[in-house]
């Protein structure tokens, strides 16, 4: 099981940190949503950090779960049009 714990850490892992990579920012800039996107980004890349410093004190829990956090703040935000994403692949669930 501890086998199985620290894969699924390190995919979504790499998954976060692959679509902060992909993720442009879709409003223009000077709007409100603009400002919006960038908090959300600032949010997955403080989890994304948080998850890697979780993992490096041998944490996969707390590490599972920031770089499960971080994803939904990208992916809730790909959803909404604060991104502009890629619609195929697994990165985000936007169809």
């Amino acid at each position: 099981m501890a086998a199985d714990l620290e894969e699924k850490t390190n995919r979504y892992g790499e998954l976060l940190a692959e679509a902060l990579k992909a993720a442009t920012v879709a409003p223009p800039e000077g709007s409100p949503l603009h400002e919006a996107a960038h908090e959300c980004e600032e949010m997955a890349a403080s989890y994304l950090a948080d998850g890697r410093h979780f993992r490096s004190e041998d944490d996969p829990v707390n590490a599972l779960a920031a770089f499960s956090y971080g994803h939904a703040w990208l992916d809730a935000g790909a959803r909404i049009g604060l991104f502009d994403v890629p619609t195929d692949g697994h990165l985000f669930t936007v169809e």
